[in-house]
């Protein structure tokens, strides 16, 4: 402690005058501890009046920064919006106009709190956020990932609203690529935000990448029926369905010698849009049906058949006599069950079932079936 504020203290604390009056002073109720001096409130407000006319004049030339900041960023947006348009790329220009911009009022707004408030340092401030971006970062995890996968998609440019594609499962139209999703028109009429982090860390399918699209069918014929004769019949049926793109031609390949038919794969052009390709299928398939029904060319239907494996005849195991089912061959007597041909063991019972009279072609169950 100084000798100084020793000197002052210690004649008050030895003083019993100084206590007493001091005592005497002090609010006794809680009204006369709470009660307002109005020469004191109105000391208060004549200050802050005071202090407001001071600031009044850096706050209008924060305003007028402010909203010379806005308009600047305003005119950086709209600027990268042409420029996107020209070049067929709103997506990507509405996108990085909207960053740009709330990048700029951002700047602007700090240079505005710096001349109202003059104690501020922008530079601590930005220190601040820099310790607390890690745990913004952990918060925005998802808001991240999904707006730099939509910048990267945008600028990379894979596919393209209007495009048709195929992600996750969802078929369908992009609609818009936002920021945070891509936005997808089903065929069915629903539509199917998919988060933009999905889109680029999954496969996806662009169905109009290329202005035409191939689509196939396989067709089976009969093993007698003429393969050349029912090639034939497809092309000139298929060549007048309206739509079919002529180059590449159509085609007609054997691709599989099946089990009840000869499978023909037949292949045409579409243009690439869905509906080109689902209508003109149709067509091609009913013309197909009529064009094979006409010059009599059969279209089998898968064929089995069941043979049963009876192992008590004689012939069992016996390959090249052993009929597996299949009717007894003209001008030879049907095998025999097996129990009537196997000889006793040592005068024990025979190999097969035992033999009851009167009960030959049973299975040995007493004359019943």
């Amino acid at each position: 402690m100084s000798p100084a504020f020793a000197q002052s203290t210690a004649p008050a604390a030895a003083d019993p005058a100084a206590v007493d009056a001091l005592a005497a002073n002090a609010p006794q109720t809680v009204d006369q501890a709470v009660r307002v001096d109005p020469a004191f409130v109105l000391s208060k407000i004549e200050t802050w009046v005071v202090g407001f006319q001071r600031l009044l004049p850096n706050i209008v030339v924060a305003l007028v920064l402010f909203a010379v900041v806005f308009g600047v960023a305003w005119l950086v947006e709209r600027a990268f919006r042409r420029w996107a348009d020209k070049h067929e790329r709103s997506n990507l220009g509405a996108v990085i106009g909207s960053f740009v911009k709330w990048i700029i009022i951002l700047f602007g707004g700090l240079l505005a709190l710096t001349i109202v408030i003059p104690s501020l340092n922008p530079g601590d401030l930005i220190a601040g956020l820099g310790i607390g971006s890690v745990a913004i970062g952990f918060a925005f995890k998802d808001i991240l990932q999904n707006w730099l996968a939509g910048l990267l998609i945008l600028i990379q440019r894979p596919f393209g609203v209007g495009d048709q594609i195929v992600v996750n499962g969802y078929e369908g139209t992009v609609e818009w690529i936002e920021t945070r999703a891509t936005i997808i028109a089903m065929y069915d009429g629903r539509r199917a935000i998919i988060p933009n982090a999905n889109v680029y860390s999954n496969a996806v399918t662009v169905n109009t990448a290329r202005p035409t699209r191939r689509s196939q069918y396989d067709v089976g014929i009969g093993y007698g029926d003429d393969i050349e004769g029912a090639r034939k019949a497809i092309l000139e049926a298929i060549a007048k369905v309206p739509g079919l793109e002529a180059d590449p031609a159509p085609e007609v390949l054997v691709w599989d010698l099946a089990g009840s038919a000869v499978n023909l794969r037949v292949r045409w052009w579409t243009q690439s849009k869905r509906t080109n390709v689902v209508h003109i299928q149709a067509a091609v398939l009913e013309a197909i049906k009529g064009a094979l029904d006409s010059v009599g060319i059969d279209m089998p239907y898968p064929t089995q058949v069941v043979l049963f494996h009876d192992q008590t005849e004689e012939t069992d195991g016996i390959r090249g006599e052993q009929r597996e089912g299949w009717p007894r061959r003209p001008g030879r007597e049907p095998p025999k069950p097996v129990r009537l041909v196997s000889p006793p063991r040592d005068g024990g019972p025979s190999d097969g079932p035992e033999r009851y009279e009167g009960t030959e072609g049973t299975d040995g169950r007493g004359g019943h079936p």
